[in-house]
């Protein structure tokens, strides 16, 4: 977090075109942070927690240690029989339910949810989240704020009048501007609302996509991915950044770099030596832009892990990931868990 404030958008400077230096800096970064690290303790410049409720982060614009701001990474802990304030903002938000259950109520609707739901807080909502519950509830939180910010959509506080309200005529329908048929779109989507396939990065259950059409996200891609014991993912090439959080297992993974060497045409150079990033349940890793990844479970228990990734890249042009191998387990059927026997 910024010293005077929040930051809600970092800044790029340099005094020459090229950023090399600053792509140096950024994967010197160590890219496991475990529940120790908190980045932001939500108290300076954030609206939405109660006396009960608790928000901190772990990836952001504003870190000292700057990983990345087209994905961010927070927690939000509402302790039994609790709620949070709530407020609205014009970016998505996706809340992948890590314990407990609850209820949000987006714009006057209750939806309710519970473990291992993801939870999309929709474009201009006015939203707030309750346990109503006699145990605690946490979610992981994911979203592309920046992405808005850099777009200049930064409407966002706390439920109230406008200002200077006689500046400005009658109340109008804000749905008016939104995609038509969103308010069809479910806002819960529930393992059962998902399938497991086994695609060459693994055993995958796709949550959200560009694909899946049925859900109310248009900024976050998801999924859960799960390898055996003792097994490994597909090894892949791909231009977007990602976090992974793990959701139980533990492990490894590697990363190789990729520089890009400007001739002729742009050429891809992977480094011949990976860095290894070991995992444990509650990890975040991050996986660069540009990068090989490829992980590892260890042995006794499978690795189970939630990714979030932003779509933009999709929109740019960068919808496509390269597979040097296949997962482990590949002829495995989908439907098997990961720890069944082959």
């Amino acid at each position: 977090m910024g010293k005077k404030g929040r930051v809600f958008v970092r800044g790029l400077t340099s005094e020459t075109y090229g950023l090399g230096e600053f792509r140096r800096q950024q994967l010197e970064v160590e890219r496991v942070r475990d529940d120790a690290f908190v980045v932001d303790d939500a108290k300076v410049a954030h609206s939405g927690d109660s006396e009960q409720s608790r928000t901190w982060w772990r990836i952001g614009p504003g870190d000292e240690d700057f990983l990345t701001q087209t994905i961010q990474v927070h927690f939000v802990e509402l302790p039994p029989q609790s709620s949070n304030h709530g407020h609205g903002h014009q970016n998505e938000a996706a809340f992948y339910i890590l314990e407990g259950h609850g209820y949000e109520v987006h714009d006057d609707q209750r939806y309710d949810w519970s473990k291992d739901d993801l939870v999309y807080v929709h474009t201009d909502s006015v939203h707030r989240h309750f346990n109503p519950y006699d145990e605690k509830a946490l979610a992981l939180v994911v979203k592309a704020k920046c992405t808005w910010m850099f777009m200049g959509l930064i409407q966002q506080g706390r439920s109230g009048p406008v200002e200077n309200e006689a500046m400005f005529g009658p109340r109008e329908e804000w749905a008016k501007i939104w995609t038509p048929g969103v308010l069809d779109r479910k806002k819960v989507i529930s393992p059962s609302d998902t399938v497991w396939e086994q695609t060459p990065l693994g055993r995958v259950r796709t949550i959200a996509s560009p694909e899946r059409t049925d859900g109310r996200i248009f900024s976050i891609d998801a999924f859960e991915l799960e390898i055996e014991a003792s097994g490994h993912s597909g090894k892949y090439w791909k231009m977007a950044d990602e976090v992974y959080y793990v959701l139980s297992g533990g492990g490894y993974a590697l990363q190789w770099e990729v520089e890009a060497e400007i001739a002729e045409k742009y050429y891809a150079r992977i480094a011949v030596e990976p860095k290894r990033y070991d995992i444990k349940q509650g990890d975040t890793l991050y996986v660069p832009q540009n990068h090989v990844c490829q992980l590892f479970a260890a042995d006794g228990a499978p690795l189970r892990l939630f990714n979030a990734q932003n779509r933009v890249f999709k929109h740019l042009g960068y919808d496509a990931v390269h597979y040097f191998e296949p997962a482990s387990g590949a002829g495995r059927p989908a439907g098997e868990l990961a720890d069944a026997s082959a």
